[in-house]
């Protein structure tokens, strides 16, 4: 079936929209490195992306079942599977470009995924994704029945793999890793919740507005406190001086308040969508 289609065989407007933009950002890289846009060393810049890609598609396939709740569509998690499948080929990508910086020398490559952790941790989240990918299909969801939503719930912790392979090789650049970080907190709370608090309170399991504000506001705090930690630890840095900076516009908007950003704006999201309904989806009328 083509990717494009649902399980009735129809052309899905959102399944084509969305299959058409997964393949943008590897257009971008390649436009990019062949008209020198990528700096004094394009394919290192050209790997950086890749791999930046791959991280933030993992997150996008995560987001869907959230969001989908939130919002009342359901329709979105028709397009999950793709998206995790987009995740898993940026990051061969991002693999084969490596490679092909240190001139496909297999064993100058296994030697550095064996000594630098970062590449370790790296190329452990590409395994997982490997095994999550060969995995998607309709007949493994069928041949391997209970055991496919249990193989598929290490998509956890490839996220927290791939988010702690972004800081360590960015160093002192975090602002990005922590806006990482930052969703990753919100995604894992958001399906702890969903879990753990009573049936009276989820409905349709899509939390209340005001929790799902409240975690937003959690995620941003956790976010500013863990910048403070990082650069406390690696680098001595007063806490408090980071953690002011967080909420400060005068240096440009920190992590923190990027992750309040999205959490506000999902709420509104979902407060908007508990008042205004979507029309009725009409079937298709009996030839």
């Amino acid at each position: 079936m083509f990717p494009w289609k649902d399980y009735a065989g129809r052309t899905s407007p959102l399944k084509l929209v969305v299959f058409i933009a997964l393949f943008a950002p590897a257009l971008w890289v390649a436009l990019a490195f062949s008209m020198g846009w990528l700096g004094a060393r394009p394919l290192n810049e050209a790997i950086h992306q890749l791999g930046l890609w791959t991280i933030r598609l993992i997150f996008i396939a995560l987001a869907i079942t959230p969001l989908r709740h939130i919002l009342q569509w359901m329709r979105l998690v028709l397009v999950r599977r793709m998206v995790g499948v987009a995740a898993f080929a940026y990051g061969i990508a991002h693999l084969s470009l490596y490679a092909g910086d240190q001139a496909f020398d297999i064993a100058k490559i296994a030697t550095e995924i064996a000594v630098r952790i970062y590449l370790t941790i790296g190329f452990v989240a590409l395994l997982g994704l490997a095994a999550l990918a060969a995995t998607s299909t309709d007949g493994m969801v069928r041949r391997l029945g209970r055991r496919w939503q249990q193989l598929h719930r290490l998509v956890y912790a490839i996220a927290l793999l791939a988010v702690v392979h972004y800081c360590m090789q960015s160093k002192l650049d975090l602002w990005e890793p922590m806006i990482m970080a930052g969703i990753y907190g919100w995604l894992m709370g958001y399906r702890l919740l969903s879990r753990f608090l009573p049936r009276t309170i989820i409905v349709r399991r899509r939390l209340p507005v005001a929790w799902i504000g409240g975690l937003g506001v959690a995620a941003a705090v956790l976010t500013a406190l863990g910048e403070a930690a990082y650069f406390w630890i690696a680098f001595g840095a007063d806490p408090m001086r980071v953690i002011t900076a967080n909420w400060s516009l005068m240096l440009g908007l920190r992590p923190g308040v990027v992750v309040l950003g999205l959490g506000v704006a999902v709420t509104a999201a979902g407060g908007l969508r508990g008042v205004v309904a979507l029309p009725p989806r009409r079937r298709p009328r009996p030839a």
